[in-house]
């Protein structure tokens, strides 16, 4: 079943949890384009068939790589093709896609799916979880992490 694009990108907010769609659907683009480097066949097409039309054609038409990445360029690749990204934002940006593209791929062809990619890039295929997320703005409550450390770290014993 194809998801709809406002679904699917409700989806990459929510698990990005970006701003706006605007955000989300930047890096989907990004995300799916580098993925479509990865896969061939019948299983890019497969995939392609399950998503909405316009990151079908993403993924259809993806960006040229010499060679499978593995997680660590994968990530690094996406931030590079992402103004204004980290390491650590491109790797958040890269589980909100894969793991919403891995919901509408199914068990079976997300199966298929994690054969064709460099080992160990299947753990950025799940939920994000990392402790801070660096796309978020939080409110400024006057006293910052390192302001609280310090002060911790300052007081005697």
């Amino acid at each position: 079943m194809t998801l709809r694009r406002e679904a699917f990108l409700e989806r990459v907010k929510e698990r990005g949890e970006y701003n706006n769609l605007q955000e989300a659907e930047r890096a989907a683009r990004v995300v799916l384009a580098l993925l479509g480097a990865h896969l061939v066949g019948a299983v890019r097409a497969q995939l392609a068939a399950r998503l909405p039309d316009d990151f079908a054609l993403v993924l259809l038409n993806p960006l040229q790589s010499a060679e499978p990445l593995p997680p660590e360029r994968f990530v690094r690749a996406t931030a590079a093709w992402i103004e204004g990204a980290t390491e650590q934002t491109a790797a958040w940006d890269v589980s909100a896609v894969l793991s919403t593209a891995a919901d509408a791929a199914g068990d079976d062809l997300l199966g298929q799916i994690l054969l064709q990619l460099p080992r160990a890039t299947t753990s950025s295929s799940a939920t994000p979880s990392p402790p801070d997320n660096p796309h978020r703005r939080r409110p400024h409550t006057g006293t910052t992490t390192d302001d609280r450390r310090e002060t911790t770290e300052r007081q005697p014993p």
